[in-house]
This record gives structure tokens, C-alpha cells and sequence, in this order.
């Protein structure tokens, strides 16, 4: 998950990036018949459930800066982790293990004491990057076409995330987690939700990473996470928006732990404790009719069919050139180091992320033989943590492309980490992500990824459905107002 190491350390001052909602769904039957049915509706709904998802962002956006202005602004920094040596952390490890193999009676849990609510505001906190008055920072920042590094920006909100969480457990005023097991408890994160690209991120302007907690439930909390760029006029730019879903486990038995709850205090809390619900309720909804749970719809199969029929000869009338989906594999194999560690000993949720944007950036660059934009990140899963000391396999495909349109053409991939037994080559999936880009030299893409198996059609369609959504958001954000 996260890694809180030092901000502070990195001269970065302490003072959001915009993720998606995911889309209302209908709860789905369990009833065969039924489910077509409901699959098939919500196929053929995609429209509206963008413009509920763009309503939705547009009134966090506003709710998020209301809220916020009500934090005490000597709390707004971020809780930083307690330094604990990795030679100390083995030492622990090691003795934790000796301890567990010897004939100890087990100690009853500490009694559990009232968990005190929290307003909203006590758990913002934001980080400042100026880049527009300290080159020096910049230059750690800019990658080689002169803009920002996107995935470093990402680990930065993934530890925001992290530290906005604690701060919900232990209170606005805490300035370090201290002591895992201290404490009692852990948060980690479970999913990261859709984020889409609402501006350029420029390097010539400060950006302020923000966010707070929204909603919590018995043993889960929804953080919402701003990232705006800011002029020297004072104007705010909201560049991107999102949530990272948290869960809280107990620092022992290693079982979900319950979180402090929430005081409404305004309607605008209860607005954003709304969308905070609702888009809880939307994920669980669309687990459920993920493909590997449900199969696809009739028009879906209907639209493999047809790309069966237009590429599978490959005959060379088509103005497009087929690529088997399982030639565009890209792979990255990696020892783990301590060094890049979080608070848990595991490595830092945020590295993974950077590692598997990186990775994808390259593949897409790769299939599309030119530079790539980032359009959007349309979900990241977290199955399991992934161990110092482990070898990490990362492995990136092209899921999806559609043929120029609007834009040149659009590449969405997917990265799947494993972790890799050394003993018995066993690998084990930790991490799931998903993102999008576009070509940004005007090339068109000539080039169609096309599946060849059953498990890579299921890829093929849950790439489609992602950019179909994506698509539909931008949308209905670009519409002009009716006069």
C-alpha cells in the first residue's frame, strides 16, 4: 500500500488528481435469464450512467473545496511513519516467528475502547509541489518530453491516501503513526476507482495534492483526492479527482478492524458522504457482472463475432493491421528492496503503481510507434501485498484499441503483477491495473489488437467496456450548456 517515506525529506512543504466514479448499476438477479437481460440493459445504458458519473464528479469537485476550507491549516500536514530500521524490522520478524513456534498461552485482545467520530475536514491534509519557483524540484519531476512524470505523482497520492486514513484513526493533530503494533491496527488499500484527465498536467505551475475522508462504513472508508494546478493569480485548476477505497485490519489477527465513524455536519458533508456511499454500492455492483463472474452480453458476443469475421483471415483488404493480442505481452522482472517499503514492511503500494504506469507507457508507445498521452486510469485492484525481498514480475498487454475518431486512436492496457516462488516458479497475481492512452502526434492508429482465446476475448471486451465508459464521460463533460 502506502509508504510513508519522509515528503518533508524530499523538500516538498506540507501543505487531488482526478479519479471517476464508477457508474450506477441496477443490482444483477441470480437468475441466468435475468442476467442477460440485466446485462444486456446495462450495456445499452452506458450514456446515461456517464452522465451520472460526470454529475457526480462535478459536485465532489465543488463539495471537496467547501469542505476543505473549514480544516485548521496547522493540520493540514500529512502523518508521516515512524523510521524503523530494516535490520530492526528482520530482528522483530525473527523473534515474532520464535515466539509463535513455542508452547505461549495467547494473550486476550485489549478491550476495545469508543471510537471517536470525526468531522470530514479534520482528515484533510494536503502536499504542495512547486514546481513553478524551485527548478530543482522540477528537474526530479520532469520526464523526457519536458512534462511531469504522471507515475511519480501517483505514488505521491497513494501516500496521501495512506496519511489521510491514519488521520481519520488517530485524530487531526497526530504527526506520526508510531508503532504498527502499538497502534493496534493497519490500513491498506483495497482499489483505486477510475481517474480521468481533465487538463494537461503542466510543469510550469504548482501543484497541490489534497483530500480527505468521505464516507466511512463498519470497517471501510472512501478518500476523495483532488489535484489542482495553481496560478500566480490565485486561480485553482482542478487537473484530476478520485478516490482510493481503504480498509482497516487488525494489527493481530490480521481480520477487518472497525473505523471511526463520520459527523454530518452540513449538507454539503452529506452530499459527499453520498457520493461516497453510492460509488461503493456502483463497484460492488459492477464486481458482480465482471466477465469473470457473468458472461458477456448478446451484443458483445455479437461484436466478437464481427471482429472474428473482419480480422481472423487477416486477408489484407482491411485498412487496419491485426495484431494478435498475445504478441503485445511486455514484461518486467524485478528484485523488491527494502528500500521501498511502507509502514507494514511491504513494499510501498505507490512504487507498484509507478512501476506498472511505466511499464505501460512503454507498451503502448511501443504498439503505437509514437509518444502516448495519459487519458485515464480505469481501476487498480490490491489482492495481496508483495513481500521485501521478492521477485515481482510485471507483465503489460494491449487489451483494447479502437480506430481513430475524435482522437488518432486509443490503446488501453492492462498490467498484472505477480509475485514469483523462486522454489517452485509458482506465481501469485498482487495487483491488477488498467490505463488508457493516446497517441498525441496526431498519428492515427493503424494498428488493431485482436483476441485469439476465450480469456483473451473476456480482456478484449472488459478493455471495450472501459473505453466505452471513458468515451461517454468525456463526453458529456464537453457538452455546451443549452441555451
Amino acid at each position: 500500500m502506502f509508504a510513508f517515506r519522509s515528503l518533508k525529506g524530499r523538500h516538498l512543504p506540507t501543505r487531488s488528481f482526478k479519479y471517476v466514479l464508477a457508474p450506477s448499476q441496477r443490482s444483477i438477479s441470480s437468475s441466468p435469464a435475468q442476467l442477460g437481460k440485466t446485462v444486456d440493459a446495462t450495456t445499452t445504458s452506458t450514456e446515461l450512467k456517464a452522465t451520472t458519473e460526470t454529475q457526480d464528479i462535478k459536485a465532489l469537485d465543488d463539495l471537496l473545496k467547501v469542505v476543505s476550507e473549514k480544516a485548521n491549516p496547522a493540520h493540514h500536514n500529512i502523518i508521516l511513519r515512524t523510521p524503523v530500521l530494516w535490520s530492526e524490522a528482520l530482528l522483530n520478524a525473527t523473534s515474532a516467528s520464535k515466539s509463535s513456534n513455542e508452547d505461549h498461552p495467547i494473550e486476550a485482545p485489549a478491550p476495545e475502547q469508543p471510537l471517536p467520530p470525526r468531522y470530514m475536514h479534520d482528515t484533510y491534509a494536503e502536499i504542495l509541489l512547486p514546481f513553478a519557483s524551485s527548478p530543482e524540484l522540477l528537474e526530479r519531476y520532469t520526464n523526457a518530453w519536458g512534462g511531469l512524470r504522471t507515475g511519480m505523482l501517483m505514488e505521491h497520492l497513494d501516500s496521501l491516501a495512506g496519511s489521510i486514513s491514519y488521520k481519520h484513526m488517530l485524530g487531526p493533530d497526530v504527526e506520526t503513526i508510531g508503532r504498527i503494533r502499538e497502534r493496534g491496527f493497519y490500513m491498506v488499500t483495497a482499489s483505486v476507482d477510475r481517474l480521468d484527465v481533465l487538463a494537461p498536467l503542466s510543469p510550469v505551475r504548482d501543484i497541490r495534492l489534497s483530500g480527505m475522508v468521505i464516507y466511512t462504513g463498519t470497517s471501510s472508508m472512501e478518500v476523495a483526492v483532488k489535484m489542482e494546478a495553481l496560478g500566480a493569480s490565485g486561480v485553482e485548476d482542478t487537473l484530476l479527482l478520485g478516490r482510493f477505497s481503504m480498509v482497516c485490519r487488525d494489527a493481530q489477527t490480521r481480520k477487518a478492524r472497525p473505523v471511526n465513524p463520520l459527523i454530518l455536519g452540513s449538507r454539503e458533508e452529506t452530499a459527499l458522504y453520498s457520493i461516497g456511499e453510492n460509488a461503493k454500492k456502483r463497484r460492488q455492483s459492477l464486481a458482480l457482472r465482471s466477465l469473470s463472474m457473468v458472461p458477456p452480453s448478446s451484443t458483445e458476443a455479437e461484436e466478437l463475432h464481427s471482429v472474428y469475421l473482419q480480422y481472423a483471415q487477416d486477408s489484407g483488404l482491411s485498412d487496419y493491421e491485426r495484431v494478435w493480442m498475445g504478441e503485445t505481452n511486455l514484461e518486467k522482472t524485478m528484485l523488491m528492496f527494502p528500500q521501498e517499503r511502507n509502514v507494514h514492511q511491504k513494499v510501498f503500494g505507490g512504487y507498484l503503481m509507478r512501476l506498472a504506469y511505466e511499464l505501460g507507457f512503454a507498451n503502448a508507445s511501443l504498439f503505437t510507434r509514437s509518444h502516448v498521452t495519459f487519458m485515464s486510469l480505469d481501476s487498480i485492484s490490491f489482492a495481496k501485498p508483495v513481500p521485501i525481498g521478492s521477485i515481482l514480475r510485471l507483465t503489460s498487454q494491449i487489451l483494447h484499441t479502437t480506430p481513430p475518431g475524435e482522437l488518432p486512436g486509443v490503446v488501453h492496457v492492462g498490467v498484472q503483477a505477480n509475485v514469483v516462488d523462486v522454489r517452485t516458479g509458482h506465481e501469485q497475481t498482487t495487483n491488477d491495473f488498467r490505463f488508457t492512452w493516446y497517441p498525441d502526434d496526431g498519428a492515427a492508429v493503424v494498428r488493431q489488437v485482436v483476441p485469439k482465446t476465450y480469456q483473451e476475448a473476456m480482456l478484449w471486451l472488459e478493455g471495450k467496456r472501459a473505453l466505452e465508459m471513458g468515451n461517454q464521460i468525456r463526453g458529456e463533460r464537453n457538452k455546451k450548456p443549452s441555451t
